[in-house]
């Protein structure tokens, strides 16, 4: 009953729920591709949402994930430069590669001559985001910086970039107490390692990644290798069979306690995105945020399932929902931009809340 009439979208599913309603965009990008983009992820991701999802009358859920692609779903944010480039002797993706080799001073440099106010904003030691903006600029002429504010301007516009290209649309954030959310995790990975992980990790480094770690050519930046469970097991997987099998246990306990310090990293970033983009910057272009504790799986029923469908239910007959959405206050005088150096550390701080 749960998933009855919807469309999911999402790259995270079993089975089980596979069975249940249609699923969307699982196992179709070739994992050897190391140049697929958020963009491509929107340009396949909108079509199936207006022409074939809306079009029979079936409700879209998008599911996290990755909150930045969920963003590029939302509104007009992304700025696609492949079509203007599309007569470039090489692929548009390959010149942000080839601009993130350079080294990080140079493409500040570069970046500062062309797009000051870009440059300002950008920490110099954040090589793809820096290597983007330049990209943005050689392959369309106008400086992002520019185009970020043309997008802002637009009708419907706002702090996060242009309108929202689906007005009625709300998130359920699930969140849960820290010490609840960290142990969750760090079963979880205990429950991958049981499921099978080593053996998939070994048989996708004998056929993809043997032969690049022995030409020393192993990217862990781009491409699927650069995804949380990969590089936390290198040492295990490039010594498994050169070594003693004490050292070996020892690789192997080494990979999984970093796979759950990362798992839990990347959580907490998680949780910040939210708060960050979606409920301190508030506007006419944010959806509503409902947040949904989960800290206590045996009120699932209650605390989760029933308010989800009372919410989504009120959005689809154009009533407000019985909840209230999340809002956070804000500081109106912190400057997200300013610069600072630390003398003591030698480092370059951007940002008040930072600095702090």
């Amino acid at each position: 009953q749960v998933y009855k009439g919807l469309d999911i979208i999402t790259n995270k599913v079993s089975p089980q729920e596979q069975r249940l309603c249609r699923h969307h965009m699982i196992s179709f990008v070739d994992p050897l591709v190391s140049n697929y983009t958020v963009v491509d992820f929107r340009d396949k991701a909108v079509p199936l949402i207006s022409f074939y999802i809306f079009a029979r009358d079936k409700i879209p859920i998008v599911v996290g994930g990755t909150n930045y692609y969920i963003e590029s779903l939302l509104w007009k944010v992304l700025i696609n430069t492949k079509e203007k480039a599309s007569t470039a002797p090489r692929p548009a993706s390959d010149r942000k590669g080839e601009l993130e080799q350079l080294d990080g001073a140079e493409l500040h440099r570069r970046l500062s001559q062309v797009d000051p106010e870009m440059a300002a904003k950008l920490h110099p030691h954040d090589r793809r985001k820096v290597a983007r903006s330049l990209q943005v600029f050689e392959e369309t002429g106008i400086p992002h910086s520019e185009i970020l504010h043309q997008q802002q301007e637009e009708e419907g516009g706002g702090p996060l970039g242009g309108p929202l290209k689906y007005p009625h649309s709300c998130i359920l954030w699930l969140h849960a107490d820290q010490a609840a959310l960290d142990a969750r995790l760090e079963q979880r990975v205990d429950a991958m390692v049981a499921a099978g992980l080593l053996e998939e990790l070994r048989d996708f480094h004998r056929r993809y990644n043997r032969e690049k770690v022995a030409e020393n050519r192993q990217d862990y930046q781009h491409g699927i290798f650069q995804s949380i469970g990969f590089k936390e097991f290198h040492e295990y997987l490039v010594s498994e069979g050169n070594c003693s099998p004490e050292t070996s246990a020892l690789l192997l306990e080494k990979g999984i306690q970093a796979l759950k310090q990362v798992t839990k990293r990347y959580a907490r970033r998680q949780n910040k995105w939210v708060r960050n983009r979606f409920l301190k910057r508030p506007g006419p272009n944010v959806p509503p945020v409902y947040g949904l504790e989960v800290s206590d799986l045996q009120r699932w029923e209650e605390d989760v399932l029933k308010p989800a469908l009372e919410i989504v239910e009120s959005f689809i007959q154009g009533r407000e929902p019985p909840a209230e959405p999340l809002r956070m206050e804000q500081d109106q005088e912190e400057n997200k931009r300013s610069r600072r150096v630390c003398e003591l550390c030698d480092r370059l701080i951007i940002g008040d809340r930072e600095w702090a």
